[in-house]
């Protein structure tokens, strides 16, 4: 019986030895970034929609930094970089989705677009150039956009930065 349970647990372990040798470069947060890749540099991302909130640009920048600093080994450089992303914001707008009654707008959209540039320099058959939408729906009963709206682009900037990190970096 001994003998039995020794063999069980010795071919369990040879099978998570494969299974983990395997699995190259891919890391839990679903990101296949190769090993020779070391570097990434992200550009201000101006913002160029029709209506502008000033904090937007910078902070939409610094989500994505933040994202490529929490689910990946990538160093942040400032100039060239294995990998770079730049683009601009190109639409901003809020609209009604659901009416209510009075002719009021029961739950309102925001939606921020952003166009992205991702040059990938070690294979630049994986590089790309496409728009990323992202929007939250809120309610007006909850007070006006302006005491909204930080919180609202905060979660519209997540969105974005998962989509672009994921498109870029776990090829989905």
């Amino acid at each position: 019986m001994y003998q039995r349970a020794k063999s069980g647990i010795a071919c369990i372990l040879i099978s998570a030895i494969f299974l983990f040798q395997s699995c190259g470069a891919y890391t839990f947060s679903g990101a296949s970034i190769p090993e020779e890749m070391k570097t990434v540099s992200v550009q201000f991302f101006e913002n160029n929609a029709m209506l502008v909130v000033p904090y937007l640009s910078s902070q939409f920048t610094e989500a994505l930094k933040e994202r490529i600093r929490n689910q990946s080994r990538l160093s942040i450089e400032r100039g060239e970089a294995h990998a770079n992303f730049e683009g601009r914001i190109t639409d901003y707008t809020v609209r009604p989705v659901a009416i209510q009654g009075n002719e009021r707008a029961g739950l309102t959209r925001i939606t921020v677009t952003v166009n992205v540039k991702y040059t990938n320099a070690l294979k630049p058959e994986l590089s790309f150039e496409e728009p990323f939408s992202a929007s939250q729906e809120f309610s007006l009963n909850q007070g006006p956009l302006e005491a909204q709206q930080q919180k609202l682009i905060t979660v519209i900037n997540r969105q974005l930065s998962e989509l672009i990190f994921n498109r870029a970096f776990a090829n989905w």
